[in-house]
C-alpha cells in the first residue's frame, strides 16, 4: 500500500513572496513592458464607452458638445451632428485598434515570462532536488515529487500567462474607472465603493475553503501519481504474482479519494459566483432605477448614466473574476506552497567555503568512532572503529540490519554520521569537495541499473568526454566487448528503461566498465555476483578482479565466498566492529564471522581453519 506524505509545515507569505521576485527578477523588462501594455489596453477600456456617450447625449440628445470634442472634428458631412457621429465612429475603431495592439503585445510577453519563469522553477526544483542527501529520499515518496516538478509548475505557468494577465488588467482599470464615477456621479461611485468591501470578505471568506478543498486535492493527486508509478516499476512482480487487482484497487482507493475532496469544495465553489453576480446586479439595478430618476430630472444625461452604468459593470468585474477564478487562484497557492516545501528543505549535505578538491587519492580509509541514525530511536551505527590501507581490499558482512550498506554509503558521504570521523588520506570527508570526492570513487552495485540510451553513452556515464577508444578498452576490460559487438548496432545499440533489454550478466559488464572508465583509487562493491547464474558470475568475477588491481577496495558481502581472498574482513553487529581480520583469523576466532560461515560454506572444524 502506497503510503501518503505529510507532516510538514506550510511556508511563510514572506518566503512565497521572496520566491516569486527572485523567479521575475531576470526578466524586469519584459514585466515594465507588459505592465506598460497593461496600462494603455485600461485607458482604451477606460474611454470605450465614451463614443457611445457622445452619439448618445451630442448627436441623438440635444446636449451641446463640449469644446474640446468640437477641435475634434476634421471632416465636412454636412452637418455637425453628423460630423460628431463621424468622430465617434473612428474613436470606436482608434480605441479597438490601441487596445487590441497592447493586448497583443502584453498576451505576447505574459506567454513568454510564464514560459521561461516555469523553466527556471522547474530547474532551479531538481536541481535542489539533486543536490538533497539520500536522508531525503528515504522519507519521501518519488511520485509525489514527481507531480510537484510537472503538475504544480504547469499549474504556476497556467495562471502566469492567463489569470494574472485578467486580474491585473482589471485591477488597473479599477482605479481609473474609480476617478471617473466620482467625477461623473460621487454618490453613485460611494454605492459600488461601500458595496466592494463585503464581496471582498465574501469572496475571502469561501476562497479559504477552496483553497482547503484544494490542498487535499492536490495531496491524494499525489498519491495517484506515487501508485501508478510504483505499479508500473514493478510490473513485472505485479504480473508474476497476479497482483493486477490489487493494484487496481490501491488506485481506485486514491482516485476516490482524490473525487470526494473536490466534490467536498462544490457547494462553495458553485454558490461563490452565483452570489457575486446577484449582489452586482442588485447595485446596478439600483442606480438604473436611481439614475432613470435623475435623468427625467434633466440632472444627468442618458450618456452620462450609459457610461456609469458601463464603469459600474466593470468595477464588479475584479470581484466576479476572482469568484469563477476561486478554484484557480487556490490551485495556483496550493502548488506554490508545494514548490516552496521543496526548496526551503534544507537536508543538504553541507560543504565549507574552503572545501578542497582532493586531488588524485592514495586510498587510506579509518573510521574513527563514527556513529549514525536515520532517526534518534534507532541508532544504526555506534561506534564504529576500523582503519584500510592504501591498496587494500576489505569485505564487509554482517548480520542484515547490522549497518553494512550505511557504513559504506559514508565514504562517498552519501550520508554525515551523527558522531565520530570519516577520513580519507587523514582528512575528514567533510573538508573535501563533495563532487570532487565522488569522482575519485568507483561504484559496481548489486543491480546495475542502466539509463534509457545508447550502450556507449551508459559507459560514458562514469566518465563524460570519454573517447570511443577509451570506452571500448573498458569494455574489453570489462569482458563486455564480446556481446557488445555481437550486436547489430554495436555500442550504438540503444538499452531499454534500466536496461532491461539485456541480461543481468551484461548490465553488469556495464556497470564495470563504467566503473573502469572512471579510473578512480577507491572502489564501491556490493555483491555484483548475487543475482547471477554461473556463466555469468564467472565473466563478471574475472572483470572485477581485473578492475580491482591496484585500488582500495571495500565489498559488501553476502555470499562470503566472494571474500575469502579478501586483506581484511570487517565484520559489523550490533552497529559497532564485532571482529575483523582476514579470513583464516575469523574462521579461527570462531565468532559471528565463524558463525555466518558454517551457515552459508561448510561446518567450521573444530581446530580452526
Amino acid at each position: 500500500m502506497v503510503q501518503t506524505t505529510g507532516g510538514e509545515g506550510k511556508p511563510s507569505s514572506s518566503s512565497k513572496i521572496r520566491l516569486v521576485k527572485q523567479l521575475l527578477g531576470p526578466y524586469q523588462r519584459w514585466v515594465l513592458l507588459i505592465l506598460g501594455m497593461m496600462f494603455f489596453e485600461t485607458m482604451m477600456s477606460l474611454a470605450g464607452p465614451w463614443p457611445l456617450k457622445i452619439i448618445l447625449d451630442n448627436v441623438v440628445g440635444n446636449h451641446k458638445a463640449p469644446a474640446w470634442l468640437d477641435a475634434l472634428r476634421f471632416i465636412d458631412l454636412g452637418g455637425d451632428k453628423m460630423e460628431l457621429a463621424a468622430v465617434a465612429g473612428v474613436a470606436v475603431l482608434v480605441i479597438a485598434v490601441v487596445g487590441a495592439l497592447a493586448s497583443y503585445i502584453d498576451n505576447y510577453y505574459t506567454e513568454s515570462v510564464s514560459q521561461w519563469v516555469a523553466h527556471d522553477l522547474r530547474m532551479r526544483v531538481y536541481d535542489h532536488l539533486q543536490r538533497l542527501s539520500l536522508g531525503y529520499y528515504d522519507t519521501h515518496q518519488t511520485g509525489p515529487i514527481l507531480s510537484t516538478l510537472t503538475a504544480d509548475v504547469k499549474t504556476i505557468q497556467g495562471f502566469a500567462s492567463s489569470g494574472t494577465l485578467g486580474i491585473l488588467v482589471d485591477l488597473f482599470t479599477i482605479v481609473g474607472m474609480l476617478g471617473i464615477m466620482f467625477w461623473l456621479d460621487w454618490d453613485f461611485a460611494l454605492i459600488a465603493v461601500g458595496v466592494t468591501p463585503f464581496l471582498l470578505m465574501f469572496v475571502a471568506r469561501f476562497n479559504r475553503e477552496v483553497k482547503d478543498a484544494t490542498h487535499a486535492v492536490r495531496h491524494y493527486q499525489s498519491d495517484i501519481v506515487a501508485v501508478v508509478q510504483q505499479g508500473l516499476e514493478s510490473i513485472r512482480i505485479v504480473k508474476a504474482f497476479g497482483r493486477q487487482q490489487l493494484e487496481k484497487d490501491q488506485l481506485a482507493e486514491v482516485s476516490h479519494a482524490t473525487v470526494d475532496a473536490a466534490l467536498a469544495a462544490r457547494k462553495v465553489k458553485s454558490l461563490l459566483s452565483p452570489a457575486v453576480s446577484i449582489t452586482v446586479a442588485g447595485c446596478t439595478g439600483y442606480v438604473l432605477w436611481r439614475g432613470t430618476g435623475l435623468v427625467l430630472q434633466d440632472l444627468m444625461s442618458v450618456g452620462a448614466l450609459t457610461v456609469f452604468l458601463t464603469y459600474l459593470s466593470k468595477f464588479f468585474k475584479p470581484v466576479q473574476d476572482l469568484a469563477k477564478m476561486s478554484n484557480t487562484i487556490a490551485q495556483t497557492a496550493v502548488a506554490i506552497e508545494r514548490i516552496q516545501l521543496i526548496l526551503d528543505t534544507d537536508d543538504i549535505l553541507p560543504e565549507t567555503a574552503a572545501a578542497r578538491d582532493p586531488g588524485p587519492l592514495r586510498g587510506a580509509i579509518s573510521f574513527e568512532h563514527v556513529a549514525f541514525s536515520y532517526n534518534p530511536e534507532a541508532k544504526v551505527l555506534t561506534d564504529v572503529v576500523f582503519g584500510i590501507a592504501p591498496g587494500q581490499t576489505v569485505g564487509v558482512v554482517g548480520p542484515t540490519g547490522g549497518g553494512k550498506s550505511t557504513v559504506v554509503s559514508m565514504i562517498p558521504r552519501f550520508y554525515d554520521p551523527t558522531g565520530g570521523v570519516v577520513r580519507i588520506d587523514g582528512v575528514d570527508v567533510r573538508e573535501y569537495d563533495l563532487q570532487a570526492l565522488r569522482r575519485q570513487i568507483g561504484f559496481v552495485l548489486q543491480d546495475t541499473a542502466l539509463f534509457h540510451g545508447t550502450i556507449r553513452e551508459n559507459i560514458a556515464y562514469g566518465r563524460p568526454g570519454a573517447t570511443d577508444d577509451e570506452i571500448v578498452a573498458a569494455a574489453r576490460l570489462a569482458n563486455a566487448d564480446e556481446f557488445i559487438s555481437r550486436m547489430a548496432h554495436g555500442y550504438d545499440t540503444m538499452v531499454g528503461e534500466r536496461g532491461m533489454t539485456l541480461s543481468g550478466g551484461q548490465r553488469q559488464r556495464i556497470g564495470i566498465a563504467r566503473a573502469v572508465i572512471r579510473n578512480a583509487p577507491i572502489l564501491i562493491l556490493d555483491e555484483p555476483t548475487a543475482a547471477l547464474d554461473t556463466e555469468s558470475e564467472k565473466l563478471v568475477m574475472d572483470a572485477l578482479q581485473k578492475l580491482m588491481q591496484g585500488r582500495t577496495v571495500i565489498t559488501i558481502a553476502h555470499r562470503l565466498s566472494t571474500i575469502r581472498n579478501a586483506d581484511k574482513i570487517i565484520v559489523l553487529k550490533g552497529g559497532v566492529v564485532a571482529e575483523q581480520g582476514n579470513h583464516q583469523e575469523l574462521v579461527a576466532l570462531d565468532g559471528v564471522y565463524a558463525e555466518l560461515y558454517r551457515t552459508q560454506v561448510q561446518p567450521v572444524p573444530s581446530s580452526g581453519a
